[in-house]
């Protein structure tokens, strides 16, 4: 089946980042036409004026509409697509060159009617984003769900970088009206409804993503909160690993109360594991610097997931 590609961008107050995206997007060695829809989510600060410079480069389609969340918005460009596979990309994203041939070459190998990619520090990200991401994607914090080839049939795609053929779409309705967590719902639904999905691995995106600690505390006690509700709305799905992040928080706090009991050892533990994402982060990232600001990163993800996970699964709001 020959594909067609169209690349759908919800956008919020986020300028700046779509003139990175769409300026990456004209680079792509892939040979074939693709279209690219961006779509306003209700912004006060619009990127019309960023869309406008690259008419002449990108086949580019521009929409605006009332603020109603990423999920529905992308389902808003999908609905408006001409081509037959479609791919969503957050709009703090920067796309590699092969990136389309990438995923052209790995559904033409295998093809499914979803997939999803990693995401990478770019060597131009300043030291929290290169922290963040190391955080988010590594083994030792996350289990490398977002990027692990030996859990392909597990994979859940992620909203920063999926893709699903129109078929997908027509079956599924696209994302559901969550705000957070609705790659997820999308993802389960799917598999309810025996859609095949895969990861790329060679598809994979430089992801911004939060460029403070604050949002990115909010941003993860977000994820943290909505995990609870799908756990409940499919059954399960719930996994003993969701509550590492509250676990962490009660051994952390737990730790230093024994230490001052003379029972030293829980403590010295949790300094054996930053140590860990200490060395991890160093070696991956080349730098001491992100490495210790790793360790600041990861505490914040545990802590901003495990309070939220709390609050979600005591709270059936």
């Amino acid at each position: 089946m020959k594909l067609t590609f169209s690349i759908i961008v919800p956008v919020y107050n986020r300028p700046e980042e779509v003139d990175e995206l769409l300026d990456s997007l004209c680079n792509q060695t892939y040979g074939d036409p693709f279209e690219v829809i961006i779509v306003e989510d209700g912004s006060e600060y619009d990127c019309k004026d960023v869309v406008d410079r690259y008419r002449d480069i990108l086949d580019i389609k521009y929409f605006t509409k009332e603020n109603s969340g990423p999920g529905l918005t992308r389902n808003y460009g999908m609905e408006r697509a001409k081509g037959n596979y479609f791919i969503v990309f957050d709009s703090d994203c920067i796309i590699p060159d092969e990136y389309l041939q990438a995923v052209d070459d790995g559904l033409h190998k295998r093809f499914t009617d979803i997939f999803g990619g990693p995401d990478a520090a770019d060597d131009q990200f300043t030291i929290i984003q290169k922290a963040i991401n190391y955080s988010m994607t590594s083994f030792l914090t996350t289990g490398g769900i977002r990027g692990k080839e030996n859990s392909v049939e597990a994979f859940q795609p992620r909203s920063f970088n999926l893709g699903m053929s129109k078929k997908a779409f027509d079956m599924t309705g696209g994302f559901g009206e969550m705000r957070v967590g609705e790659d997820i719902d999308f993802s389960l639904r799917s598999k309810e409804l025996g859609l095949k999905s895969q990861l790329i691995t060679e598809a994979y995106v430089y992801h911004k993503r939060r460029t403070n600690l604050y949002d990115f505390y909010c941003q993860t006690f977000s994820f943290g909160k909505a995990r609870p509700f799908l756990n409940r709305k499919f059954k399960g799905t719930a996994k003993l690993t969701y509550w590492f992040p509250s676990f962490f928080i009660v051994g952390y706090g737990l730790s230093f109360i024994l230490y001052f009991l003379d029972f030293p050892w829980l403590l010295y533990g949790m300094f054996l594991y930053l140590g860990l994402i200490f060395l991890g982060s160093t070696l991956q990232n080349k730098s001491l610097v992100v490495g210790m600001t790793s360790i600041i990163t990861t505490i914040i993800q545990f802590f901003g997931y495990g309070l939220g996970f709390l609050q979600g699964t005591f709270s059936r709001k």
